[in-house]
């Protein structure tokens, strides 16, 4: 009998998912292939970018198969497994449980994915609970699949019809696609037998069902493990067959390779709360991250955006994620997947233009919204911060430069410095002087002014620099609209202005948002009363993008108070609405399900993780970690809501059930804020600025890599006093800084001493291995 993998479930940290969300999706997920399946153990025909087909077994840049049906027979009875009793997720796989099979039988379907693989380890754990032994009987129906990705044609990738034959001498069946090199096989090796084949699945005449059996007797009240292997390939059937036979011969010792590297993801940037709670969350969102890296043959590897629907790759969704990866220690990750977008880039574009949306076969969908640019010179700039690695800086600082001269110089008809053209707010007509890519540009110039600096560059980065300070003035001037505390969604003539009213009165009144159509009418009115035509700021829709100027810290803090608190009115139990006129009086109590009433796949009224983290880092920014800290709570009452284990996009239930970005919402307000990391590597200095919520009483932080050096931070706050302790391996140099007059005492190791004080910041300098800081009100 082979050697169970149950171990490896049995002592990792697994959650329960919930009886009613067992007909809703869950992924066993690697780099190379990763299956998705509804929780009670069933393969439906799932998502909507590939209408029905973003579920089953995904091998990028092709689909291997829809899933799989288990029979269970005995001399007088038959049962398909249809329908699990629970369902276990763990950061390296999953696990199905069927109760009462045949009656005696209880029935654990365990699954995971090796490292570097195409393929997936599915092992039986098949108990008898009686005092006899059986004789049984399963047969395994694979609905084999092979497609191209969502944008094939455009690769010249043409399905063909799946052509089937059973390989006695392995144990499987062997499938390739007929106009193709693309192969499928799965079975139980020895003892294999084959049953039948059944055609095609109804509506897919090209997918092919084979039907495949093995005997066995499981012992009274004992059990047996029988494992079977889906693998696939993209060039050969011997491809195929050899990772076949490698990964049923070696899956105990595969997951063993695979749940170490899990626990490597846990200790790093570990992190302990007092707030178990977030400090779970936290733990799982690192697990989903690795989820979601495809490994593509020809194209590279790097982190996808979301499954189920959203398994490629995208520019602004890194740019996000990225920034929050770093600071766990996934160097290596991040710069792979910085490589892959930079070359898709450079490829489509070739002049700094950062591309938003590429498909795992390397087609381009969309080469790039303004903000994408300007968000990777600030990502890149963050990286390098955490790394200190000059070349890194170097390779890429030419496609920096090339981009912010496209974004002004093909993309600003009137010379204001304000690109025009759709941001992040993907709705029609919003594609003028949108305020996040203004805010997300002016961040870009500052950052290349400091690349520029060390780029022995002056003249540029003087140059970037005046650009930066110009549009800070005037975001903070131009966007900046008094009337509703709030920075504009856009700037627009009064005609623009006009026609999105008009289109947001209709979505108000659709959505039947009463107070929304009412300050719109009134908005509408005055426009029309006002006999200048100038470009001006417009607030319309109280998107979550304009909250930006916070989040980059660019805004005054007079302004950016009275907008962090005009931003709570659009707010649900579960954090920030997309769309703020979406908003209704239900929003602040109503924790139910989101999908629940959806017909059709739609964003509408959506509250989403992503502005909810934007809102919390810009909260902490302006001194408001109270504030931020209930964003991320109210993040938390999504974990484990539908998936057990996860966050999904669209809280609590709708969307992509793994989401990348997820580790921008909750890395950076947790490690870089809360925990006040503030990297300099290249000069190997760090600067302490934690800002802690009063809830949060005391925590740590242990092997944080910052350059080559690593940290192990820990903190007591008990609201009058806090105790804040600082271990490196390394030399750097350290300073520590807090809000002027926060506190009056300050103690290092026990020893007295007197910050200094510089524009309202008070701050001490000091080195060596350990130090421990003590403040007191």
């Amino acid at each position: 009998m082979a050697q169970s993998i149950s171990l490896f479930f049995d002592t990792s940290e697994s959650l329960v998912g919930k009886d009613k969300y067992l007909n809703s999706p869950y992924a066993t997920a690697g780099d190379r292939l990763y299956m998705v399946g509804h929780q009670d153990g069933t393969f439906p025909d799932l998502g909507w970018h590939i209408a029905g087909e973003m579920g089953g077994v995904w091998a990028h840049p092709i689909k291997l198969m829809d899933g799989f049906e288990i029979t269970v027979k005995n001399k007088t009875q038959s049962q398909l497994l249809t329908r699990a009793s629970s369902f276990v997720n763990a950061p390296f796989g999953n696990k199905v449980v069927y109760e009462n099979v045949l009656s005696d039988l209880r029935i654990t379907r365990l699954q995971f994915v090796p490292d570097g693989k195409r393929a997936v380890f599915v092992e039986l754990l098949i108990e008898n609970q009686s005092d006899a032994s059986q004789d049984i009987d399963l047969e395994l129906m694979g609905i084999s699949n092979l497609r191209p990705t969502w944008l094939g044609e455009q690769a010249n990738m043409v399905d063909g019809a799946d052509q089937s034959v059973f390989n006695k001498r392995l144990g499987v069946v062997e499938v390739k696609d007929s106009k193709n090199p693309w192969f499928l096989n799965y079975g139980f090796g020895n003892g294999t037998s084959f049953i039948k084949s059944e055609g095609s699945k109804k509506g897919k005449p090209l997918s092919k069902i084979d039907k495949i059996g093995k005997s066995l007797t499981v012992p009274a009240n004992g059990f047996v493990s029988i494992p079977f292997v889906i693998s696939g390939s993209l060039k050969s059937k011997s491809d195929a067959n050899a990772v076949f036979r490698n990964t049923l011969k070696k899956g105990y010792f595969l997951l063993k390779e695979k749940s170490a590297r899990y626990n490597t993801i846990e200790d790093n940037s570990k992190l302990t709360l007092s707030d178990k709670e977030l400090e779970q969350a936290f733990r799982w969102v690192k697990y989903n991250t690795d989820w979601l890296i495809r490994d593509v043959e020809g194209q590279g590897r790097g982190l996808s955006a979301g499954l189920p629907d959203y398994p490629w790759w995208f520019g602004v969704d890194n740019e996000y994620t990225l920034k929050g990866l770093i600071a766990t220690g996934q160097k290596d990750l991040v710069y792979q997947t910085i490589e892959l977008i930079h070359n898709f880039s450079k490829k489509e574009n070739g002049n700094g233009r950062v591309v938003h949306e590429v498909s795992t076969n390397g087609v381009v969908f969309n080469p790039g919204n303004l903000n994408e640019t300007p968000q990777f010179a600030s990502l890149v700039w963050e990286v390098f911060r955490w790394t200190g690695d000059l070349k890194f800086l170097e390779a890429y600082f030419p496609t920096i430069e090339k981009g912010l001269s496209w974004l002004l110089e093909e993309n600003d008809a009137d010379k204001n410095l304000i690109p025009d053209g759709f941001g992040m707010m993907e709705i029609h007509g919003l594609n003028s002087e949108m305020i996040d890519v203004a805010a997300y540009t002016a961040k870009a110039f500052d950052d290349a002014s400091k690349m520029a600096i060390l780029l022995k560059k002056d003249t540029l980065s003087k140059f970037y620099q005046n650009r930066a300070s110009i549009l800070k003035q005037k975001i903070n001037s131009e966007f900046w609209v008094e009337e509703f505390n709030s920075y504009a969604d856009f700037l627009g003539t009064n005609k623009q202005a006009l026609e999105l009213i008009d289109a947001a009165i209709v979505r108000a009144d659709t959505l039947n948002k009463p107070w929304a159509e009412k300050e719109l009418v009134q908005t509408k009115n005055k426009v029309l009363a006002s006999a200048e035509n100038k470009k001006q700021g417009y607030v319309l829709y109280h998107n979550w993008v304009v909250n930006t100027p916070m989040e980059m810290q660019i805004a005054e803090p007079k302004k950016a108070l009275k907008a962090l608190v005009t931003a709570q009115n659009f707010t649900s139990p579960f954090g920030m609405f997309v769309t703020g006129i979406d908003r209704d009086e239900a929003a602040g109590k109503d924790e139910g399900s989101f999908a629940a009433d959806k017909k059709i796949f739609s964003y509408t009224g959506a509250v989403m993780t992503l502005p909810t983290g934007v809102q919390a880092v810009a909260e902490n920014n302006y001194g408001r970690p109270n504030e931020a800290y209930a964003l991320l709570k109210r993040m938390c009452k999504s974990f484990g809501y539908a998936l057990p284990g996860s966050i999904y996009e669209v809280s609590p239930d709708f969307g992509m059930f793994a989401q990348a970005w997820n580790m921008y919402a909750f890395g950076v307000p947790l490690i870089t804020q809360f925990l006040g990391i503030n990297p300099d590597a290249y000069h190997q200095k760090v600067t302490f600025s934690p800002v802690l919520p009063d809830a949060l009483e005391n925590g740590s932080l242990k092997n944080v890599v910052v350059g080559k050096n690593i940290f192990e931070l820990s903190f007591e706050n008990s609201g009058t006093t806090l105790t804040y302790s600082i271990i490196q391996k390394g030399s750097f140099d350290l300073t520590f800084k807090q809000p002027e007059g926060k506190y009056t005492d300050w103690e290092i190791n026990g020893k007295p001493v007197k910050p200094i004080v510089i524009d309202g910041v008070e701050m001490v300098s000091f080195s060596g291995k350990v130090n421990t800081l003590r403040l007191k009100k």
